[in-house]
């Protein structure tokens, strides 16, 4: 199957980013005297352990269109040693089906998704794949965010964790919490290559903080699950740990999520 020419770039440069990550070491190579100039593996040594030639993989991350199979897809995947979620991203950028559909962005959501989020005691707001906040109930106003008094035009989550202070200072594992959601973000990043929105979010993000900047630059990706977030309002002493379960496909747009945080009665180890 051939990748059309944007989706081809993305996938050589996702490809280029997780074979820089690696070492020999990594994947039971025998390191070679003298300094290495390449980060991570080289081209030739994934190409060897893909059983693909050098030729060929040195084209798919240089973004060339090229009909390949999901067998050679998923034999790259493997000697990369990628992850469940990085094998999604990897194929979803492969499969020319997954073609390219312009994100909808609603200006409101329905008030029946109103009526459910104000029906819940804990933090809960609404959002698209922009990380726009497009809703959200009284106790997430108290304690994630004073959303009313956030610009409509900076109401984007992904905005607020790098340029907020008080939204930084409210979030206690802040690093943790953000290295997932810039994540998330490259996922829709990727998946709306040609809405000129992410690109301008991303150029912005990075001009203004070197902290984004570097979390880009690892290119993680990582799909939405339950995520732990520990929060200190103002004037409470005493930090609370919620669970993030983001609902999905509850409405005509497919993009809307709906996050609710849960929180923590038991001490367990988050993400486990």
């Amino acid at each position: 199957m051939t990748v059309d020419s944007n989706k081809a770039k993305t996938l050589g440069a996702f490809l280029k980013s997780r074979r820089e990550r690696l070492s020999p070491k990594d994947v039971g190579l025998s390191i070679p005297n003298g300094q290495r100039k390449t980060p991570g593996l080289r081209r030739e040594e994934v190409s060897l352990l893909a059983g693909v030639s050098v030729t060929y993989y040195t084209w798919l991350e240089q973004g060339r269109e090229l009909t390949a199979s999901r067998d050679v897809m998923q034999s790259i995947a493997e000697a990369l040693q990628l992850s469940s979620d990085e094998k999604n991203h990897l194929f979803q950028l492969w499969n020319p089906n997954a073609s390219y559909t312009p994100l909808a962005v609603p200006h409101a959501v329905h008030p029946q998704m109103q009526m459910i989020i104000d029906q819940v005691d804990y933090p809960s707001y609404i959002t698209n794949e922009r990380t726009e906040i497009l809703a959200w109930n009284e106790a997430a106003n108290e304690m994630v965010a004073d959303f009313p008094s956030i610009p409509v035009g900076e109401r984007y989550f992904i905005r607020l964790l790098f340029e907020n202070m008080e939204i930084r200072r409210r979030i206690v594992n802040i690093e943790e919490f953000a290295r997932y959601s810039v994540a998330v973000f490259r996922t829709y990043y990727d998946k709306h290559q040609d809405d000129p929105w992410f690109e301008e979010t991303v150029k912005h993000l990075i001009k203004n903080s070197a902290e984004f900047e570097r979390m880009w630059k690892t290119y993680d990706v990582q799909l939405k699950k339950v995520k732990r977030i520990t929060l200190q309002p103002p004037g409470v002493k005493k930090t609370v740990t919620f669970d993030i379960n983001s609902l999905l496909n509850l409405s005509d747009s497919p993009d809307i999520h709906i996050c609710i945080y849960t929180p923590i009665t038991e001490d367990k180890d988050a993400d486990s």
